[in-house]
């Protein structure tokens, strides 16, 4: 139930930036609503941690700080996650961005605390 990564940059050791593409046929979809089929926050903070592990590997998730969901992802979307890790903090910071034909639109961003 993962979206398709389409690119992946690391800018920096404690950063990391992905192109999804959100296919219609993901099950996250399945229900969510049936007339305007939307992406689930939960589904986004899934892809959040899992990505995650990556910048912060053997951390489990601890708490959420500050979500925001800004606009709604809907199906055949092509997405930009950008997440940074703040190791002082145990902080995974992360922004959701639509990228459209000729915009960059925020999602949806916030921190998750992680605890070894």
């Amino acid at each position: 139930m993962n979206p398709i990564e389409v690119r992946r940059t690391r800018p920096t050791e404690n950063q990391l930036c992905l192109h999804l593409f959100v296919p219609a046929t993901l099950g996250w979809f399945q229900g969510h609503f049936p007339v305007q089929p939307l992406l689930p926050g939960v589904a986004q903070l899934d892809w959040v941690m899992a990505f995650g592990a990556e910048l912060a590997p053997d951390r489990r998730f601890s708490a959420i700080e500050n979500v925001k969901f800004q606009r709604p992802v809907l199906p055949e979307s092509l997405l930009e996650l950008t997440l940074s890790w703040d190791n002082a903090r145990s902080s995974l910071r992360f922004e959701y961005t639509l990228l459209e034909a000729d915009a960059r639109l925020p999602a949806g961003s916030g921190k998750i605390k992680l605890c070894p």
